[in-house]
């Protein structure tokens, strides 16, 4: 018995050791010294991310609570490190920076600051002695929820700048300034971290085809509402990247680095990328010392064998990415591309990647760059001091924009100006350039006598001639086009108002005090749809006058345009007329919209108020489809607007699940670029003949010409047909070269269209990413909007498609049975930023149902 007691507990033990065995095997991953350079010393009071995480970097993909977690330990710990916050995420989620010096550094570290940022004012950066002042260094990471690799390899570059002894890490710490974002992008990265730890096994599992390595739709690469944050630099439309750049320019950097990741199959890439592919506003010795940066790349990675490229494959030309936008500012931007596992384990054509490869290529691209940045300490604060030193010697002395009939634009366009630290005047008095007025209160002017006039002419410019025909991103972001606001060239001598010290909201008023018998707003303001539906929601029935009337009004007449919105009253609505005007007065002062109180129906001129003209506006319930098949980013740009700008809830709902639902409760169904195959035809051809409004965008609009939902028809693209034969190596570069990555073009607007109300030109500028063109429609009544002759603003295309372009459809509205269908070839909520036409997109979901309806005069509502 005791025998038998005695055999079977030592098989136990066996067993469990067995069992641990097995369990570490599986388990296994790299130790410290994979990660980390030997022969030197670390101070053991600041714990190593596995000792304060209990898993090594690598074995799991971090939570972003773990991260802050350990992030917080070590600035409490060490005296090398301070730690704030910048902001939080749309999911509340902290974005922090850490400062990393010498601890001499950091008592006096707003004393570095405010003498660092004075390189970048001329009138100050003279007197300054760079011999002793450190270089700043901003490390960013993993600005891509599902690019791992970076964020997890700032655990590592954080532990060893808190944790590592010797001269050379002393070095380092008291002659530079290291700011570390370690989490971009916090909720995309959350997302995608619980989506492959969720799906991780104990044995890993290498195969593409697994589900660990294939995220659900939308993916972790975006934030909560779908953005590439990586787009967002220059017009910072979102918190996360409005507080990153607030910290930005307190520090001017004199180096950014931008960690990310790219297909599994490749190597490890680092700038200077393509040389003919770099903005021509940046300085030749930014390449340079781009390349020079490359060196020190170079030997990092050759010490530890790890494949790479450089000056292929990526550029530097659009201002708004995270690795270009610094390279307009003096600072030296540097994008780092890893071939990226997209889990834990994945086979590639470089044999079998795991996490913590890519986790330790990013930290030795990390310390590489933390050894350039010393060796060229006064190289790069120079540079930078003659960056800013330099003046502008453009024909164009100045812009000037203003004087819109909708002043929320103009007030977000000073916004984003004023938050990059550019001088923006008041008009000193009426001035008139190129034809165009511009009034003293209602226009501002941007000289380019700053220092930041590289980036004002990169922010105002329009392009058309380009060195090299192919773009990683966009080739046009004039920012008067895409906010849709006058503006100018100013190139002979001028004189400025005051410089703004501030940028109040421009608050709207009611005019005329308080009406028994009804307000009408106009539809100019960007937020007036906010309003409207505001209103609607708390029961007030609004009317659209689809003809221009004259009102009176307080102090004399007003000339009311297509699109003014009625709050009608009517013998049938009880209205308290006090609760309303404090209720207006709120909306006034939140939206910028003017209220105009009217005491008679009668007008002088125009249709009366009441008037068949002024037609009943249904309440808008949409719905949008979303899931596999759907460009989430697009998706994302329409859910963003209507959530945060409008206040107006949208159902997102995947294709099967539409396929299956009732969408008779629905006014507008929203299809944004993707593939609709699975789409039930027949039940949207029903839902539109009873009434429904359906708006189809860019990609999207393939599906319902095919299907027969919209007269449009899409022009057959023409293919390479040259008779002699051309050279194989070229191939991809002309079909890359046929693409339309980003362009601004004209087209001539109807403001007598339902969707062309609030507008007051007859011309819009429009952005364009894709190879769709209509063909003319035979009704000359159904294309509000239509290309130009000459359509082209700023931006590439081939000639071959600006011929296909010219004079063809941008949007078709059209009847089918008692609903709509409203196809738009351009995406007119590109990446928040295209302020100028949202209200085109506005107005199809508000006034889409009032498109070609039937003889009015009379006829019951």
């Amino acid at each position: 018995m005791n025998k038998d007691f005695t055999l079977l507990n030592s098989l136990k033990r066996v067993t469990a050791f067995l069992l641990f065995m097995l369990s570490a095997n599986l388990f296994a991953q790299v130790s410290d010294s994979y990660y980390l350079p030997s022969n030197i010393s670390y101070n053991s009071k600041i714990p190593t991310p596995q000792q304060y995480l209990g898993f090594q970097v690598g074995e799991w993909h971090i939570q972003h609570e773990q991260l802050l977690g350990y992030l917080k330990k070590v600035a409490e710990v060490s005296d090398r490190v301070k730690i704030e916050e910048y902001g939080r995420t749309y999911e509340n989620r902290q974005l922090l920076l850490l400062t990393i010096s010498s601890p001499k550094n950091l008592a006096n570290i707003e004393q570095i600051k405010t003498q660092h940022h004075q390189l970048t004012e001329p009138d100050k950066s003279a007197g300054l002695d760079t011999r002793n002042m450190p270089s700043v260094v901003w490390m960013g990471y993993s600005v891509h929820g599902n690019e791992p690799s970076g964020t997890n390899a700032s655990l590592l570059a954080v532990y060893y700048l808190a944790a590592a002894q010797g001269p050379e890490i002393d070095s380092i710490l008291n002659e530079t300034v290291i700011l570390v974002d370690p989490r971009i992008n916090p909720d995309g990265g959350e997302r995608f971290s619980g989506w492959v730890n969720a799906n991780r096994g104990m044995n890993l599992v290498s195969d593409p085809n697994n589900r660990e390595l294939n995220e659900a739709w939308p993916g972790g690469r975006t934030n909560h509402y779908w953005f590439d944050l990586n787009r967002d630099w220059l017009y910072t439309q979102h918190p996360e990247s409005k507080g990153r750049i607030k910290k930005y320019h307190e520090w001017k950097p004199n180096i950014l680095t931008d960690h990310h990741e790219m297909g599994s199959s490749s190597s490890f890439f680092f700038q200077p990328g393509i040389p003919t592919r770099t903005h021509p506003l940046t300085p030749k010795k930014n390449f340079e010392l781009t390349e020079k940066f490359g060196k020190f790349q170079a030997a990092g990675l050759d010490k530890i064998g790890s494949l790479y490229f450089t000056k292929e494959g990526y550029d530097d030309f659009y201002y708004g990415k995270g690795s270009t936008f610094p390279d307009v500012q003096g600072t030296i931007g540097i994008l780092f591309e890893q071939a990226s596992s997209r889990g834990h384990l994945q086979e590639s054509a470089n044999g079998n990647i795991t996490f913590p490869f890519t986790i330790r290529n990013q930290f030795v691209a990390t310390l590489s760059t933390l050894r350039a940045s010393k060796s060229m300490r006064q190289e790069l604060l120079d540079y930078q001091r003659n960056f800013y030193q330099e003046k502008s010697t453009d024909a164009v002395k100045a812009y000037v924009f203003g004087n819109s009939n909708d002043k929320v634009k103009v007030w977000e366009m000073v916004n984003i100006l004023r938050q990059h630290e550019i001088s923006v005047y008041d008009l000193a008095k009426d001035e008139s350039y190129d034809g165009k007025s511009f009034k003293k209160g209602m226009s501002f002017i941007v000289p380019l006598n700053q220092a930041q006039h590289r980036l004002i002419r990169g922010i105002f410019e329009k392009r058309t001639v380009f060195e090299d025909s192919l773009f990683y991103d966009i080739s046009a972001w004039s920012m008067p086009h895409c906010f849709n606001v006058p503006y100018a060239e100013v190139k002979t001598p001028f004189t400025t108002g005051d410089k703004l010290t501030k940028n109040d909201f421009p608050k709207g008023k009611i005019i005329g005090g308080k009406s028994s018998y009804g307000y009408v707003f106009e539809w100019d303001s960007y937020f007036a749809p906010r309003t409207a539906y505001e209103l609607q929601k708390k029961g007030y029935r609004l009317k659209v006058a689809t003809e221009p009337f004259t009102g009176v009004v307080e102090n004399g007449l007003h000339n009311f345009d297509y699109g003014t919105i009625e709050i009608a009253f009517g013998a049938n609505q009880q209205v308290n007329f006090d609760q309303l005007h404090t209720l207006l007065q709120t909306l006034a002062e939140r939206d910028g919209v003017d209220f105009y109180a009217v005491q008679t129906g009668l007008t002088p001129n125009g249709i009366d108020l009441g008037s068949s003209y002024f037609s009943t506006m249904k309440m808008p319930k949409a719905l949008m489809l979303t899931g596999t098949g759907v460009n989430s980013n697009d998706a994302g740009e329409i859910w963003h607007l209507l959530d945060t700008r409008v206040n107006l809830p949208v159902t997102m709902a995947d294709i099967q699940q539409v396929n299956r639902i009732n969408l008779d409760k629905y006014t507008t169904l929203i299809l944004s670029s993707g593939e609709y195959a699975a789409l039930n035809e027949d039940k949207i051809r029903r839902w539109v003949q009873a009434g429904g409004v359906l708006i189809a965008m860019t990609d999207a609009v393939e599906w319902v010409t095919t299907k027969g939902l919209s007269p449009a028809k899409i022009k057959a693209l023409p293919g390479d047909t040259a008779s002699s034969p051309k050279p194989y190596a070229l191939a991809e570069r002309y079909k890359g070269a046929q693409q339309i990555g980003g362009a601004i073009f004209q087209v001539k607007l109807d403001p007598t269209h339902p969707l062309g109300y609030g507008y007051k030109e007859n011309t819009l500028s429009v952005f364009r990413d894709n190879r769709i063109f209509l063909e003319k429609i035979k009704d000359p009544y159904n294309a509000p909007l239509i290309y130009t002759g000459d359509p082209l603003v700023s931006g590439y295309i081939t000639s071959q498609n600006l011929k296909l372009l010219k004079n063809s459809p941008s949007v078709v509205a059209t009847s089918l049975g008692a609903g709509k269908v409203i196809v738009m070839t351009d995406n007119p909520n590109f990446r928040a930023f295209w302020y100028g036409t949202n209200k085109l997109f506005l107005n199809a979901l508000f006034f889409g149902s009032q498109i070609l309806g039937g003889i009015r005069g009379g006829e019951e509502d």
